[in-house]
């Protein structure tokens, strides 16, 4: 048995298996003609790109992971030496600026009016 949910009743009631399949009125559509392709012709050709893919610069991975995998006691957030400490300090005081702000507006929100 195939059931299908009545609008009118708010209720699963019984139906044909097409209109359970469709429900309320959808149907399955077909166009009529098939969608314009966005590009005309294909950039490259699968045949002519060959095995490996070409990228416009070099591949800096194993140079990273050497680098990020050595043991020198330097966490990896610091790892890239003085653009790491830049963005980390300002990071922590923008924070403990943050902090020091929320205290001091809630100290303010704390006090009595006066008026």
């Amino acid at each position: 048995m195939y059931y299908k949910f009545s609008g009118i009743t708010q209720k699963l009631t019984g139906s044909a298996p097409t209109v359970a399949y469709n429900p309320q009125g959808l149907k399955p559509a077909i166009p009529a003609e098939s969608p314009t392709m966005i590009f005309a012709t294909p950039t490259k050709v699968v045949s002519e790109a060959g095995a490996a893919a070409e990228y416009m610069g070099t591949n800096k991975v194993p140079d990273l992971q050497r680098l990020f995998q050595t043991s020198d006691g330097v966490p990896v957030h610091l790892k890239r030496g003085y653009p790491d400490r830049l963005l980390y300090r300002t990071t922590m005081a923008l924070t403990v600026g943050g902090v020091v702000y929320c205290l001091v507006a809630l100290y303010i929100a704390a006090q009595p009016k006066k008026g």
